[in-house]
């Protein structure tokens, strides 16, 4: 498959192949074209401002307009047709210093960054973690994401899917670094709001306030507008709240970061239910201009079997936590079954245990390794006594007058794979039994409740009961109506509603002010480039990802209380102090080539840096041959990899870790330094074939020149001494 090609970095390729190549004779074209080229590379490597755009059209349109020839012509058409076909390209890389395809080398972006919804900038919240900045920490990860202490508990971390750290031993602990940073300043008073734009005037009304809805408000309080979140329930926070259990996410959490946006102006109308409280034509009526639809998916679908609809002991989980997290604690029943395999199911089954059920138990039709849980939620619902049930299908709710008496099963065996590739369970013949329970919660999916939406007529909708949108302005098929979270992807993470609802909150101020909507999804922003943290090799290496504490399992049975406990700070800095910084190195293996193929060394043993075959990894090793030559350092495109003098000795380091240190030798002659012995002995070994070394004297270039030119006038004496030849 092709690799994408950067428009920024294929018109720089085109400029500068006609300047080479000669055909831009005339000096006024050619200066113009250099000034262009100059202009880009700008762009490329991240020097780029808002008036380098305006710069490059002005001085292409100049060739186009006054070119004495056709190829100056032809110069300034490719770079305005670049321009302007590619607007937003251009535009992403001078706003965003990032590069999607990583052409543009000081702009490659981490693949941590790339990976997160919400476009976080990962690597320099990490750093400042590890340099005890948490509050700046924080205000760097609110740029992107209000909820930061939020998803420092409950996120899925794709990041660290994606973690190079991950090739070497585990990825960095991004989520919990962040919940440490977040929590730490709320706790010091210096989790603030930045300042807001002057009101507007512009109204925005949000039906629904979970993470997409709150997203969205907070970013056009911060633009100012006025806006007015609709919201069915009494508290703020949508699924946060009723849907993840306070054992993983206290309500206190959400409560805090939930107050930070209203104290931005947002107005919260709770016990609000869209259709059935308020319309879409009276919130018109009250002046607002557009409006975004982030309700969730709060219903749930049907185990589709006989009996379900016979008692009451059957019960969907979205509805059982919803009441529990809004203070129902009585238990469903004594035995109770989960019919499911995801973290719905989970979270179901572990509340049933700290309401005191007898037995719990989750039935699921497919294997374990199947399950779309999250392996570490399985282990500790284990852990806490649920049981669970695998290949195992319900066919029947059975029960009397009394209630249920059991949920009738089939065994089953993993058969063909289905649309989505996982293999369907077939059910085996004569293989019927009968749970024995006395509650059923069903937890086998979610769906939209599109009560009060039906008012919008020309509302599209996709085939899986969710709205249709524009996947990169979230606009839907009304205008000035835009959607965003589950209720357009369908059940999903906390932070990938936060991105849509970010999307939605761009598209929303674009739309009220009449600029053009983005044809591109968007792309993340660099938001800082800060210094790498300075550790020796051995301590990168020796650092390992630290354990999460987690309260007693007794104590976890019988209360809500968070089960997770929180990495203390000397963890929390160390962990952050793995961080390879792919910000700045692009794992081009550059470095590794020239050390292996040009200078013969072979120190870099960073078998990292392939992303296929990764291989182990010993930055310590490097010491062992490394000459501090400095030609890795001299061939880095990003200036990963540097060597410099301190102290009396040459350090190589690579994004901060220090690869090798050798003690350097200075100029018998004149006392500048010169280098490490090691690299003498190289040198000297190099060009023992070519010609007369200085010996055992240790001479820089200079004062070696002076010697060599001493010496060949003492063998070549000057043309008035010599004698006539015969």
């Amino acid at each position: 498959m092709a690799s994408p090609i950067c428009e920024v970095t294929r018109t720089i390729k085109s400029v500068a192949e006609m300047l080479s190549s000669g055909r831009l004779t005339y000096p006024r074209c050619r200066h113009r074209a250099e000034e262009l080229l100059k202009l880009l590379e700008d762009v490329s490597w991240g020097r780029g401002g808002a008036e380098h755009y305006t710069a490059m059209e002005t001085l292409a349109r100049t060739l186009v307009d006054e070119g004495p020839d056709e190829a100056c012509v032809e110069a300034g058409s490719t770079v305005l047709s670049a321009l302007h076909d590619h607007r937003e390209v251009f535009a992403s890389h001078i706003e965003t210093h990032i590069c999607p395809t990583g052409e543009c080398v000081k702009l490659a972006p981490a693949p941590c960054q790339i990976a997160c919804p919400a476009g976080i900038d990962v690597p320099s919240y990490v750093t400042l973690i590890g340099l005890g900045r948490d509050a700046e920490a924080v205000e760097l990860i609110r740029e992107d994401n209000p909820f930061p202490w939020v998803c420092g508990l409950v996120c899925t971390n794709p990041c660290e899917f994606m973690c190079v750290r991950g090739r070497m031993d585990k990825p960095i602990s991004i989520k919990y670094l962040k919940g440490f940073a977040a929590e730490r300043a709320m706790s010091e008073m210096r989790y603030k709001n930045p300042s807001k734009a002057p009101d507007n005037g512009r109204k925005v009304c949000i039906i629904g306030a979970g993470p997409a809805g709150m997203t969205a408000a907070y970013y056009l309080a911060l633009k100012g507008y006025r806006v007015t979140i609709i919201e069915a329930l009494p508290v703020p926070g949508g699924m946060m709240m009723v849907g993840i259990p306070r054992y993983r996410l206290p309500r206190e959490v959400i409560d805090r970061e939930a107050g930070a946006i209203e104290e931005l102006g947002v107005e919260f109308r709770y016990n609000t239910k869209l259709g059935q409280d308020v319309t879409f034509e009276e919130l018109r009526r009250e002046g607002f201009e557009a409006f975004l639809i982030a309700v969730g998916a709060h219903d749930a679908y049907k185990l589709m079997v006989p009996g379900e609809e016979d008692y009451p002991q059957v019960i969907d989980a979205i509805g059982f936590l919803r009441r529990v997290a809004l203070g129902d604690r009585h238990a469903p029943g004594k035995k109770v079954a989960v019919v499911g395999g995801g973290n719905v199911a989970i979270d179901a089954a572990r509340t049933c245990i700290r309401l005191g059920c007898e037995s719990v138990t989750i039935v699921y039709r497919r294997t374990r390794s199947e399950m779309p849980a999250h392996e570490e939620e399985v282990t500790q619902a284990e852990e806490e006594g649920v049981n669970l049930v695998f290949l195992t299908v319900p066919v029947a709710v059975k029960g009397d007058q009394d209630g249920i008496t059991g949920l009738q099963c089939l065994r089953a065996e993993l058969g063909q794979p289905d649309e989505k590739g996982r293999r369907r369970p077939v059910p085996i013949e004569g293989s019927e039994h009968l749970l024995e329970v006395d509650a059923v919660i069903s937890a086998i999916g979610q769906t939209v409740d599109n009560v009060g939406l039906t008012d919008l007529e020309d509302l599209k909708w996709s085939k899986r009961n969710t709205i249709a949108t524009n996947t990169v302005t979230m606009e839907t098929s009304v205008a000035g109506v835009f959607a965003a979270g589950d209720v357009v992807s369908g059940p999903a993470t906390v932070v990938e509603a936060i991105g849509g609802g970010k999307k939605a909150a761009e598209a929303i101020d674009r739309y009220l002010h009449g600029i053009p909507q983005p044809q591109m999804p968007p792309v993340p922003v660099r938001r800082r480039r800060l210094e790498c943290i300075e550790m020796p090799a051995s301590t990168k290496m020796s650092l390992t990802r630290p354990e999460m504490p987690f309260l007693n399992t007794d104590r976890r049975r019988i209360t809500f209380q968070q089960v997770e406990l929180g990495y203390p700070e000397n963890a929390v800095r160390e962990e952050a102090r793995r961080c390879l910084r792919c910000d700045i190195c692009r794992r081009c293996g550059r470095c590794v080539e020239i050390c292996r193929d040009m200078m013969g060394v072979n120190a870099l043993q960073l078998g990292y840096l392939d992303f296929d075959h990764p291989v182990p990894t010993d930055l310590r090793s490097t010491a062992e041959r490394c000459i501090a030559c400095g030609a890795c350092a001299a061939n880095c495109p990003n200036e990963a990899m540097i060597v410099r003098d301190q102290d009396g000795e040459r350090c190589v380091m690579l994004c901060g870790t220090v690869l090798n240190r050798l003690k350097l030798e200075y100029c018998q002659q004149c006392g500048v330094p010169v280098g490490p012995a090691r690299y003498h002995d190289y040198i000297t070994k190099r060009i023992k074939s070519v010609g007369p070394t200085a010996g055992d004297l240790t001479l820089c270039v200079a004062c070696a020149r002076k010697l060599a030119a001493e010496r060949h006038s003492e063998i070549s004496p000057p043309a008035s001494t010599r004698k006539p030849a015969d």
